[in-house]
């Protein structure tokens, strides 16, 4: 019986139920929605969070915490909707006019004077309400010790247990006579039996079974935001302002058809465990050696855990880690997949690689990834399957503050759906900001992961979306020491989740190796530091190093190698010498103009029969330099890629080199001659077979990357100059008697430090040992020397190792010290047992830039759209005419974006200072936080004291600029 509930209280209690108000009338639907509903909202929520998304490693999980199977559910549930408790106090109630008139005439009163202009959030309030009421129904410390923080935190931040106080010691914002005190017990026993709860004391029988980690604590905060924020949507929990249509049953009739319009699902659910022809399924040939080797170490692992593999490029890592994903989630009970990349123009070809093998995985699965970086909106495929969803997901990767944006991370202007249209993504709502994790299946940049290990608000919601994920980084080997200090951070919090990592790299440094090893298992051992533990070294490569921790709680480790399923190349090593330039009038050195010269030469002699060429740089002026050097001499046979060409450019001279170098598969007819020359792009998932690559120096493991484009795929016909794969490596001039002289842009990029040793391996191959790598079989010792403290330069270089080593340590400390302060745990709190006091010192608002800053610490650079103005009016670099305010119409909006660039991090600060959207960008949904950089008829422009000039065939050239002009 509904009115059963009321027979515990006097009778004024029903009274004071029916009047406190959760929602008022303006923000649910013209109807106010009373408190106790909006709690059974949530709670309702919750239970289809429990039934259709919840992975069951979680639900597991929770049952164990409640105290046996079955009980998890209720328990999720309460958790979810005490979460507004705080709502019921004078501070809160006294918000809203008509409120509370209504809250003062049901005989609840309060000092008005006392609560007027008081400051005191209703999720702290809800915190401190809620920690009385668990220790009179005699609940154990530690048991309201991780629940408070849960209610106190469900806006974003996570305060301290003192934050909880009011100002000024203000009992009266909380509600401190008998009335008051009666209210808020009845509310939150009212509520527990109607989740199901039951007896004299409903809040003593919700008293969980176990404490849970502290990792399972922030997932649970997620998740509290997850199903508040579905709660508050107004468009589908409209107000209920008569407290005898308030119950459960209604409240989950409501809830069930919010779910359904909001079309929100989880992952793949209970997977089956694949079977021996699966990979054959999945991606129509079977294992490789090592792919059969990833396989079997997963395999025989004893629980979720971390799985490092290693192999060269093109082996067929990406396809081993999906397989194992399937793997691990059909042991492990994990519901969908996170795939990390390490930039934004490697995550886009990868988010059509995870659709496809969705697609066999199961029917419809390929629907439900979601593509998150900040730039995914210049993605046609993810655009296409968006159609007719509006502006949802504009700026996923900034999850603190937007424009408009409400306490719900709901944007004012946000739509009301697009019924009928074709969309083939994940729910509208998962595209929301700061919820772009929840999402089944998501491929991004490595950037989300590390977010996620961040002390900012509503960390908590990424920590819920990784839960019960296989979460798979590749190229990990590209995170520097300050990228590696959230990397490490988030292998401790998901280690303590127990969520399974499969890391990528072509190979790792041994130390790099062990310390993402120890991050994993400090988590899972809830260690301050990391835990002491005998690494073996792979024996072989390719490799595979796994952990997990056994069933005594101690870590079990595997490793394992075999061999490639290629031969080995045997890579001849050249150096071609680059003296010092002379210094010029001004005195600066022009180092490209001197070695354009000498470039020039080595490529007319090596391609006198022809050939394929690839030519990287490790600067973009370098690279444009020589390219004008080389068009010279070779004409059109020369094609130029960097990241200072527009998006159109870029995109299509990139599918140009991959169509005309890539697979003999692809059936395109291989050049007779062509020199590509680019940038830092061609050394990740750049799918290219050189015959011959001349490369600036770069620490060995990038060296190594760069080798893996040579001679890539089987069946080229190649002149027998170039039979044997060689790469020449440019930027360096070697010395017997001194340290050798290298290029400056090079040691601002990398330091001095590592191109030192890897200048000494280059000298020792070319010089003393021979002249060839074996590649990939020395790929590991390679990099393990170059990285290593053992002897490697030659006694003439010592001291300036010495040197460059000191700087080298300086520098990675200061960026670790950097990085320690952004870190979502500060230094000696790995092992407190609850949330409290989590965000203490947190940053609050960040704009875009400054986020995306936390993780990278590189200079920051902006990106903007081209657009060329003459007397005509506006055009997109397509020459495609705009609106007389640069309006643009639906067809042509590709053509806008097709002129977007990325400018020197030098030209930052006079960018954000003097551009800003075309007037007619102003209400366009993809087109308005753009920044516009007009050029005229000739292509350039003026910012600040840069000239600016884009030409077709360079892409962007700048000049000027007091530290230039």
């Amino acid at each position: 019986m509904v009115e059963d509930r009321w027979r515990w209280y006097p009778p004024e209690v029903r009274g004071w139920l029916g009047a406190l108000w959760g929602k008022s009338a303006g923000r649910a639907g013209g109807t106010v929605n009373l408190l106790l509903s909006h709690m059974l909202d949530t709670a309702a929520v919750a239970e289809l969070v429990w039934d259709r998304y919840l992975p069951q490693a979680t639900r597991w999980r929770l049952d164990a915490l409640a105290g046996g199977a079955g009980k998890g559910r209720r328990l999720f549930a309460w958790l979810c909707g005490i979460h507004d408790l705080g709502k019921a106090t004078p501070v809160f109630q006294h918000l809203d006019a008509a409120g509370e008139a209504a809250v003062r005439q049901a005989g609840l009163a309060w000092d008005k004077y006392a609560v007027k202009g008081a400051s005191w959030r209703h999720d702290k309030a809800g915190a401190r309400v809620l920690m009385a009421l668990l220790a009179e129904a005699k609940w154990s410390e530690e048991q309201v010790g991780w629940v408070w923080p849960l209610v106190a935190g469900h806006h974003g931040l996570i305060p301290t247990v003192g934050d909880l106080k009011p100002p000024r010691k203000n009992e009266k914002l909380q509600g401190h006579d008998r009335s008051w005190k009666l209210a808020q017990l009845a509310l939150a026993e009212v509520f527990s039996r109607e989740v199901g709860y039951e007896g004299w004391s409903p809040l003593a029988a919700v008293e969980p079974a176990l404490v849970p980690s502290r990792a399972m604590q922030l997932q649970l905060s997620g998740f509290v935001v997850m199903a508040d924020w579905i709660a508050s949507d107004e468009r589908h929990f409209t107000g209920v302002s008569d407290l005898s249509k308030v119950a459960m049953p209604q409240a989950r009739r409501r809830a069930s058809a919010a779910w359904s319009r909001l079309e929100l699902r989880g992952g793949w659910g209970a997977l089956a465990a694949p079977g021996p022809e699966t990979f054959q399924d999945r991606f129509g040939h079977g294992t490789r050696p090592s792919q059969e080797m990833v396989l079997d170490v997963v395999r025989r692992m004893g629980g979720p855990g971390l799985v490092i593999v290693e192999a060269p490029m093109g082996e067929g890592k990406t396809k081993a880690a999906l397989a194992a994903a399937e793997l691990m989630a059909a042991r492990h009970g994990a519901d969908g997949v996170f795939l990390g990349m390490p930039t934004q123009a490697t995550a886009d070809p990868m988010f059509t690689q995870v659709r496809s093998w969705l697609r066999e995985v199961g029917d419809g699965l390929e629907d439900q990834v979601a593509l998150l970086h900040g730039k995914r909106m210049f993605n046609k495929q993810w655009r296409a399957l968006l159609e007719g969803a509006g502006e949802w997901g504009q700026g996923a990767d900034d999850p603190f503050t937007s424009v408009g944006e409400d306490e719900y991370g709901m944007a004012a202007d946000s739509f009301d759906g697009c019924e009928g249209a074709a969309r083939r993504a994940p729910a509208e709502w998962f595209l929301g900001r700061r919820r772009g994790l929840l999402s089944p299946f998501a491929v991004g940049t490595i950037d989300q992961l590390l977010y996620a290990a961040t002390r900012t608000k509503h960390v908590m919601l990424r920590a819920a979306g990784l839960a019960g994920k296989v979460v798979i980084l590749d190229e990990v080997h590209a995170a520097d020491v300050y990228m590696s200090q959230f990397l490490l951070e988030g292998l401790w919090w998901l280690g303590q989740a127990g969520v399974p990592v499969v890391l990528l790299s072509a190979t790792l440094p041994p130390e790099q190796r062990r310390h993402l090893v120890a991050a994993y298992v400090a988590g899972t051992q809830s260690a301050q530091g990391p835990v002491a533990l005998e690494l073996p070294e792979p024996q072989g490569y390719p490799s595979v190093t796994a952990v997990w921790p056994g069933r005594d709680g101690r870590p079990e480790l595997l490793v394992e190698s075999t061999e490639s399923w290629r031969d080995d190349l045997e890579v001849r090593v050249e150096a071609l010498d680059e003296p010092p330039a002379p210094t010029g009038p001004e005195g600066r050195q022009d180092d490209a103009a001197t070695a354009d010269t000498a470039l020039v030469d080595c490529l007319k002699d090596r391609l006198a029969d022809g050939g394929c060429a690839l030519v990287i740089r490790n600067t973009v002026a370098r690279a444009q330099s020589t390219f004008e050097a080389l068009r010279q001499e070779f004409g059109s046979d020369v094609r130029l890629l960097h990241g200072r060409l527009h998006a159109g450019h870029r995109a299509d001279r990139t599918q140009q080199v991959l169509d005309l170098l890539g697979p003999p598969s692809r059936g395109h007819e291989r050049p007779g001659r062509l020199i590509v020359v680019a940038t830092q792009l061609a050394e990740q998932s750049f799918d290219v077979d050189a015959d011959l690559l001349i490369t600036d120096l770069a620490p060995v493991d990038l060296l190594l990357q760069r080798i893996g484009r040579l001679h890539r795929h089987d069946g080229v016909k190649r002149s027998h100059r170039l039979s044997q794969p060689t790469v020449v490596v440019t930027g360096l001039h070697l010395h017997d008697d001194q340290a050798p002289h290298i290029l400056g842009a090079s040691e601002k990029i990398y330091g001095r430090y590592l191109l030192l040793r890897t200048a000494a391996e280059i000298k020792r191959v070319t010089k003393d040992s021979g002249d060839t790598w074996s590649i990939p079989c020395q790929v590991p010792d390679l990099v393990a020397r170059v990285y290593g403290t053992g002897p490697v330069v030659p006694d003439t270089w010592a001291e300036a190792e010495t040197k460059a080593r000191q700087d080298w340590e300086k520098r990675q400390a200061d960026r670790r010290e950097n990085a320690s302060q952004y870190l979502l745990t500060r230094a000696g709190e790995h092992g407190e047992p609850t949330l409290a006091g989590l965000h203490r010192g947190a940053h609050g608002k960040l704009t875009e830039g400054q986020f995306e800053a936390l993780v990278r610490d590189g200079e920051r650079s902006a990106e903007v759209v081209l657009v060329r103005r003459t007397e005509s009016g506006f055009h997109a670099m397509t020459g495609r005419r705009l609106g007389p305010n640069g309006e643009v119409a639906a067809e042509l909006l590709d053509d806008v974006l097709a002129g977007t660039v990325r400018l020197p991090a030098k030209l930052t600060a006079a960018a954000e200072q003097a551009l800003g959207p075309l007037a007619g960008w102003r209400d366009h949904p993809w087109l308005r936080y753009s920044l516009a950089l007009e050029l005229n008829e000739d292509g350039e422009a003026t910012l600040g004291d840069f000239r600016l000039r884009y030409d077709d065939d360079l892409g962007l050239a700048v000049s000027g600029g007091r530290r230039y002009g």
